[in-house]
């Protein structure tokens, strides 16, 4: 029976992905794991039984987050992808798209990639508490890169984020200083990072100018919400409801100005709204949507940039990278309606 890589591996004390990247002398396996590997393989007297992979013939995995269908509804994703193939392109480097309906689906995805040899890098799109895809890449010692800020092992992961607290911050600020003391919070899952932070940013805005946070002006909703909200609804019929919302990205913006006009609720005469993103949609519906650019093409570059280094250079220490953002001022943002019905009790 002829020895198989799994064996190579079991005797070495590496993973097989790691013995299958050494028989084609990958740049991200150290030289001391090489030889480790090649004694195991000259041991066993085990013959690679693929040829080797040609040197210039490099590829990126790019990892969307596990979904059915929601990720692919997201401009965010597709601004960031263009500026990730923008500058592979220029670099002559290969991307495939990683994806699944499951964290085990797309963690299948990339073993098989792994084993075959086929992936030198990967970049995540998302970033997210407690992430076996993470895990595993860390683990693998497979050369990654986060959009977004790193939950674990941060002082040994590349990432690439914006301030989502300061970014929210701004928000916040900009509807006080339009005179807004009731400003709601439209978020998703707090399990993504961003969300949480641009959370914090909220609340930490109204501290500093002394307004209270109030728990029942907070609304989460699925990263792509449904067309129609029961909990929107309920808080736009209250007595003393929000005159303002931050909203965690276009499409929530979207969703909430179609609630707030399904109720007979003008933008900005009765409700203001600051979005993130600034998409086509936040610039194309109607009033057009006043939204923190968070430069989503900028992001996919820097990202591609880091790996591309890193893969070229396995040496060089981690790197955190801050994108900026701007607040983009459009026509969904007006001072409260009445001063009484907008200050906070």
């Amino acid at each position: 029976m002829s020895i198989t890589i799994k064996e190579v591996a079991r005797l070495a004390g590496v993973s097989p992905s790691t013995v299958s990247r050494t028989c084609t002398n990958h740049p991200s396996i150290s030289e001391q794991t090489k030889e480790k590997v090649r004694k195991a393989m000259l041991e066993l007297g085990y013959e690679p039984s693929a040829p080797i992979a040609s040197p210039n013939t490099k590829t990126i995995g790019i990892i969307l987050p596990a979904s059915e269908k929601d990720t692919y509804e997201n401009s965010f994703f597709l601004e960031t992808m263009r500026g990730i193939s923008q500058f592979c392109n220029q670099k002559q480097y290969f991307t495939t798209l990683i994806t699944g309906a499951s964290a085990d689906e797309i963690l299948k995805c990339i073993r098989q990639i792994s084993r075959e040899d086929r992936l030198d890098g990967v970049i995540l799109l998302y970033s997210s508490r407690q992430d076996p895809i993470v895990d595993y890449l860390y683990r693998e010692g497979l050369q990654f890169v986060i959009v977004g800020k790193a939950d674990k092992y941060v002082q040994d992961t590349i990432y690439i984020d914006n301030d989502n607290i300061q970014a929210a911050r701004d928000a916040t600020s900009y509807l006080i200083s339009l005179g807004h003391t009731r400003i709601a919070y439209l978020g998703c899952d707090s399990a993504r990072i961003f969300s949480a932070d641009r959370k914090a940013g909220y609340i930490l805005a109204l501290t500093e100018h002394n307004i209270p946070y109030r728990q029942e002006y907070y609304v989460e909703m699925p990263f792509i919400p449904h067309e129609d909200s029961e909990e929107l609804r309920r808080l736009l019929s209250m007595e003393k409801r929000p005159s303002a919302f931050i909203a965690n990205d276009d499409i929530h913006a979207l969703v909430l100005t179609h609630t707030a006009f399904r109720m007979n609720m003008r933008i900005p005469e009765d409700l203001s709204i600051v979005s993130f993103n600034n998409s086509i949609a936040a610039r194309l519906t109607y009033p057009p949507l006043t939204s923190i650019d968070i430069n989503s093409r900028q992001l996919g570059i820097e990202a591609a940039s880091q790996i591309i280094n890193h893969i070229e250079d396995p040496s060089l220490l981690p790197t955190k990278i801050i994108v900026p953002h701007y607040l983009m001022k459009r026509k969904s943002c007006a001072a409260p309606p009445i001063a009484e019905n907008a200050r906070a009790e």
